[in-house]
């Protein structure tokens, strides 16, 4: 309970940042009033009315008479109360100047705007970086329709992101306040596409502690690093470099089939690869691919089936079953693929 607590307050600071100090200011000085209050009555023996008075004007130092003649104790409490009373007066217009000088108040206003924003956002996507490859894997996401927020340290970056109008916030992602103030704990999925190779071990680490069920996609420069990254907690381990020199090779040795491919993923034709998840209330379920009718109704074809318990059919023929839990990997025209949709 009391790391729930922490992680909250944690979640909280971040979201507030700038006004973080504001709004320490402003509870320090309602526990001052609340206290002289209960002071008062306590020491001096005052009635609520007289207590709440003495404290009114003693704070604000108007300069009035006491409501009662004081004991030395209540005497040295009022000189206390008037420490603290300044003291947290002090504070919150030290931290007010700060954001005034600074000249960010109409960009903290807006991206408060966005943390709340960020905040109602659940089954959503993270991203940890905005280089060269969180870019793309940001504007990817987004248009596929889904929700993304990007976390970012550098501020050219998170600038030329509010200008696209991308979810982003500015912050450290190893950091736990960070990671749960974009929602990590309601989020579907994080991608940690850090150029740290330890930053991305630490994000990946760090976000499975703190959200066991999410799905972690890591980046790696080298082969040697995979076995870290999974170890630490992710689901799958993305190597681009290598995946890229495989492209170009592919682009040479079967040119045909990877402009098919290319064209298919940028949009070029009308042609989609969709994971379908079969509920257990599906009305597939327990049929073979010949009972289904998913080819004549929907024009999809079915490639391969992921079992719940993760093993792969590749091709699977006309008599293979469908169960609740599987994945079916379908390619098929976009508008097939949002239709069949309403028999998972």
């Amino acid at each position: 309970m009391i790391k729930s607590f922490h992680q909250k307050m944690l979640g909280l600071r971040a979201r507030m940042g700038t006004y973080w100090s504001m709004l320490l200011g402003a509870v320090f000085s309602i526990v001052v009033v609340i206290t002289g209050i209960v002071g008062y009555m306590v020491i001096e023996g005052w009635d609520f009315v007289s207590a709440f008075y003495m404290v009114v004007i003693t704070l604000s130092t108007v300069g009035f008479m006491e409501v009662h003649q004081l004991s030395d104790a209540g005497r040295i409490f009022t000189a206390f109360m008037i420490i603290g009373g300044v003291g947290s007066f002090l504070y919150i217009a030290a931290a007010f100047s700060q954001v005034l000088v600074e000249g960010r108040l109409q960009i903290l206003w807006g991206r408060r705007r966005m943390m709340k924003e960020i905040g109602k956002l659940k089954d959503h996507f993270i991203v940890c970086g905005y280089g060269r490859i969180g870019s793309i894997v940001t504007q990817e996401i987004m248009g596929e329709g889904y929700s993304v927020v990007v976390i970012e340290q550098n501020p050219e970056l998170i600038e030329r992101m509010e200008q696209e109008g991308v979810l982003c916030i500015e912050g450290d992602a190893t950091s736990d306040a960070v990671l749960l103030s974009v929602g990590l704990l309601h989020a579907r999925s994080l991608i940690s596409a850090l150029t740290s190779e330890a930053a991305n071990v630490y994000v990946t680490l760090t976000a499975r502690q703190l959200n066991p069920d999410i799905n972690i996609i890591a980046r790696a420069g080298d082969k040697s690093h995979i076995a870290r990254l999974e170890l630490a907690g992710a689901n799958r381990v993305v190597l681009p470099h290598f995946i890229g020199g495989i492209r170009m090779a592919q682009s040479v040795l079967r040119p045909t089939a990877t402009n098919f491919v290319e064209l298919a993923l940028r949009g070029g034709i009308d042609l989609q690869m969709e994971e379908l998840y079969v509920s257990p209330d599906s009305e597939l379920v327990s049929k073979d691919l010949i009972e289904s009718q998913i080819r004549p109704r929907f024009n999809l074809i079915i490639i391969a089936i992921k079992k719940a318990n993760g093993d792969m059919v590749f091709n699977p023929g006309p008599k293979e079953i469908i169960h609740s839990g599987d994945t079916l990997l379908a390619v098929g025209k976009k508008r097939d693929l949002t239709a069949i949709q309403a028999i998972l």
